[in-house]
């Protein structure tokens, strides 16, 4: 235990494991601190290089900078108690009951503008308001088909929410390689934890997508569809294609004739019923949205429109993401399901109020500026980094679109060891819980994508920044699993259409593909970074 934790340092953030006032481990991590206590420093190294060596033989990637690289995977595992979670879960599905709500009512009859709940030019003015989206009824009711709502922990140890992300999230891929090699570096563990399960997660996305397609079809034909290869987020796509069993598809293997959608085979074509996208809004459909698009395919919004497809997660839902909007959710908890918030926001200024932009102005050093359409941390600002010009720069900005900037007090996020050059250190982490709708109950992913910020005293954990992840232990055991629908086998090909595919150039596609990550970094994507 010496070399591991003699000489760990506590500093002003929650440490998740080690209680210094208690001089040792917190209740929910005494195994695994029992079990590295017993390790060695190079021993642990050896188990972290026999990690690293898995990842690089699974081709489990990511896109940092425009280059391919391993996914950074953390030894130490992020461990949280089986009641604990049991907070967490119950407030990421009550989120996003409350989210689907809001979607069904702003693309509807915008019954909570009408009430004073949320103003209309807060819904309007958002880049991701999508008026085309008005009027489309999924078939089950259901637009929010998988969300990644994303927690951080304060220096007391409360969990809040730092963001939504219902358009498309990814990360999830992460989630289940985390554990299969966990589970191969650390097997003692496994057999002596009660840790709950993760590979239960592509069955339930294939019900949940199953479930939302169009009425009155028996044997839904399921398909992913990919921006392609160059994706930075293609191995997710490709991994859950094969973990559910369906086709893994791209915008010129589909095409739309007698107000349906069609995937070509080499068998002729095939009907298609639901489209699990990682394609953005923009490059969706080229007919609606942007007419130079390689990514989508012609007439898919006319089919959904129609009730003969369904995509998943539906069209328009980035409104809900908007970071201006995120400051009205606990509101919308209220008003659409009459109770209070279980999970709590970090406190937040809209700056388009006049009185909370003066007040953030004359605190910009303290503070942390997002712009509302931003992830992966881009454009994010810390105003104690940050430097005098850059403040002054950002103070013309913000009062030239308040309303496209929130600000946000410094939350120290809370810290869990992490395996670095100079042995374990605390490193910042946030969670991002996975959950997956099937109309009739919300099914929270038992942990989660903990991203950890690897330089020291850093707060964007974002791998697009140069984070990492670690495996997230929700001890427990298993919950009962709630039987639910299959996909029956995809039904038989008719006769090919004379449709005939769009000629892109390969090199047009990566362009955009790259294009629609960039936007992803300022705005979330397809192959959104996480």
């Amino acid at each position: 235990m010496a070399d591991l934790f003699d000489d760990y340092p506590t500093g002003p953030a929650w440490d998740e494991m080690i209680d210094p006032d208690g001089g040792g481990s917190r209740t929910a991590y005494s195994g695994l601190h029992r079990a590295l206590a017993q390790l060695s420093a190079g021993e642990l190294r050896a188990r972290a290089e026999t990690l690293a060596r898995s990842y690089l033989a699974q081709g489990v990637t990511f896109d940092f900078a425009g280059e391919e690289r391993p996914f950074p995977l953390d030894v130490v595992p992020r461990v949280l108690a089986g009641d604990e979670w049991e907070h967490v879960a119950p407030g990421v599905a009550q989120r996003v009951r409350a989210l689907e709500a809001f979607l069904a009512d702003v693309y509807g009859p915008q019954r909570a503008i009408a009430d004073g709940v949320i103003p209309r030019s807060v819904v309007l003015s958002s880049t991701n308001f999508l008026r085309a989206a008005r009027g489309i009824n999924p078939p089950n009711g259901v637009r929010v088909h998988v969300s990644g709502i994303d927690l951080v922990r304060d220096s007391l140890g409360g969990w809040r929410v730092l963001e939504d992300n219902v358009r498309v999230p990814s990360g999830v891929s992460y989630v289940l390689s985390n554990r299969r090699a966990m589970a191969q570096t650390f097997p003692e563990l496994f057999a002596a934890l009660r840790i709950r399960p993760v590979a239960d997660y592509p069955r339930r996305l294939l019900a949940a997508l199953t479930a939302a397609a169009p009425s009155g079809v028996d044997e839904p034909t399921v398909v992913v569809l990919t921006p392609g290869v160059f994706n930075s987020a293609y191995y997710e796509h490709s991994l859950l294609a094969r973990t559910m069993g369906v086709e893994l598809v791209e915008g010129r293997d589909l095409f739309c004739s007698g107000g349906r959608v069609w995937m070509r085979t080499t068998q002729g074509r095939r009907r298609v019923d639901v489209i699990y996208r990682r394609v953005d809004d923009d490059f969706l459909d080229p007919v609606v949205f942007r007419n130079d698009s390689y990514l989508g395919s012609p007439g898919l919004m006319t089919c959904a429109r129609n009730g003969t497809v369904t995509i998943a997660n539906a069209v328009g839902n980035g409104v809900a993401d908007d970071k201006l909007v995120y400051t009205y959710v606990p509101d919308l908890i209220r008003y659409y399901l009459s109770e209070q918030p279980i999970l709590r926001n970090v406190d937040t200024w809209r700056l388009e109020e006049p009185d909370a932009l003066e007040e953030v102005l004359d605190r910009l050093d303290e503070l942390v500026v997002k712009p509302v359409d931003g992830s992966g941390g881009k454009g994010l600002v810390v105003g104690p980094k940050a430097s005098a010009a850059e403040l002054a720069t950002l103070k013309v900005r913000l009062r030239d679109d308040p309303r496209g900037w929130i600000a946000q007090p410094v939350v120290q996020l809370s810290t869990v060891p992490t395996l670095v050059e100079d042995g374990l250190r605390p490193r910042h982490t946030d969670l991002r819980p996975f959950a997956v709708n099937d109309g009739e109950s919300v099914f929270v992913l038992p942990g989660g994508l903990t991203r950890v910020a690897l330089p020291e005293g850093e707060l964007v954990v974002n791998s697009s920044q140069g984070g990492g992840s670690k495996d997230t232990w929700v001890l427990g055991g298993a919950v009962p699993r709630r039987a639910v629908r299959h996909q029956s086998e995809l039904p038989q090909a008719v006769a090919q259409d004379s449709a005939v595919p769009i000629d892109s150039n390969p090199n047009d596609v990566r362009a955009q593909v790259m294009q629609q990550q960039q936007q992803g970094r300022a705005t979330t994507a397809g192959g959104s970074p996480c």
